[in-house]
């Protein structure tokens, strides 16, 4: 089953060698390069990207003084990113990772994380996990910054979700700052997507959360 596969660092590195990666449109994604324009930019800090691909995402903030580590689970795409940052010079940092197990290795690491893509490729299930995972990365008042996919599919990726439920799975360690439709040059083939911002809350309450343990990770894969 596609949904069980896409937990494996081999299925996304097989989708790189074979040029399965429709995904990337070989620039970072017009919402990010508009909010860095902005009048609500964000102020340059410690940035984790999720998932980061060939790196276009992460290269743009650390074009605008990021001080950026950008995870991936393939091979191919951490050094495709790293050769894309030599290439133009820039600093930035590319780690193959699960980032499932981010947390004992990166707690509190950051002021800011990525996200374009990386939550859409996995099985819904893991969703409750992945806010936890996120929450455990940032600093006191750290910010998610994010492009979420709406409607997707349901049997492989991207998976989509709908925004109330995207709103529920965040409440109980983030407040939602801003959430507006992306727009984009680009149709996405995919359905809307919607950039997000989310602060850690100054007091998370994870006790009606149903957050999966951090084992499950190993059950599915």
């Amino acid at each position: 089953m596609v949904a069980k596969k896409v937990l494996s660092s081999e299925y996304w590195e097989q989708c790189y060698l074979q040029g399965k990666t429709r995904w990337d449109t070989g620039q970072p994604a017009p919402p990010f390069v508009s909010l860095l324009k902005s009048s609500q930019a964000p102020t340059p800090g410690t940035l984790a990207v999720l998932g980061s691909g060939n790196g276009h995402d992460a290269l743009l903030f650390a074009e605008h003084g990021f001080e950026v580590v950008g995870f991936d689970f393939a091979p191919s795409a951490i050094a495709n990113s790293t050769s894309n940052a030599r290439s133009r010079c820039l600093s930035a940092e590319f780690l193959q990772r699960n980032i499932f197990e981010l947390e004992a290795e990166f707690s509190n690491c950051f002021d800011y994380v990525l996200e374009h893509g990386c939550f859409c490729s996995f099985i819904p299930e893991l969703r409750p996990r992945y806010v936890q995972i996120v929450h455990s990365l940032l600093r006191p008042d750290g910010l998610l910054i994010a492009l979420f996919l709406v409607k997707g599919k349901r049997d492989r990726p991207p998976f989509g979700i709908e925004l109330t439920n995207l709103l529920l799975l965040f409440d109980d360690y983030f407040e939602p700052l801003t959430l507006s439709l992306a727009l984009s040059p680009f149709r996405s083939r995919k359905g809307p997507k919607y950039l997000a911002s989310f602060r850690v809350k100054k007091s998370a309450n994870p006790v009606n959360s149903q957050l999966l343990p951090v084992g499950l990770w190993t059950k599915f894969n």
